[in-house]
């Protein structure tokens, strides 16, 4: 069974950093064979997709993050982080880890969800 525990969320001002962390566990091969990725939900929003590496490797990153967001597997530690720069008040939001070891017509299929870290950006 698959389990995903978020972990680095907190409270910072605007302009601030935090870096998420998602500790794995439970992939029948390794964490390099999975889809992994980062969505968010806003109080009264539907999830997002922040950032996400499919099987082969390919990043994609929401167009409200380019450039202050970044995604990474740790395969030898089975973890999965988000370094978030240049933070903004609309990053508020519940940050869950996902992953899936399936796609369908080149998309990943998430599977599994943690329970979520809360990240709070004050202006």
């Amino acid at each position: 069974q698959v389990q995903l525990v978020e972990s680095g969320g907190g409270s910072v001002q605007a302009g601030g950093s935090l870096r998420l962390s998602c500790a794995a566990s439970g992939f029948i091969f390794s964490i390099n064979a999975e889809c992994m990725g980062w969505f968010r939900q806003a109080p009264g929003k539907e999830r997002e997709g922040v950032a996400t590496i499919d099987r082969s490797g390919t990043i994609t990153y929401a167009d409200s993050v380019k450039g202050r967001f970044t995604i990474s597997k740790d395969g030898a530690g089975n973890g999965l982080t988000l370094q978030m720069n240049s933070l903004k008040p609309d990053a508020t939001a519940m940050y869950y880890c996902t992953s899936s070891s399936t796609e369908v017509l080149g998309r990943c299929e998430w599977h599994y969800w943690g329970q979520g870290t809360q990240v709070t950006i004050s202006s």
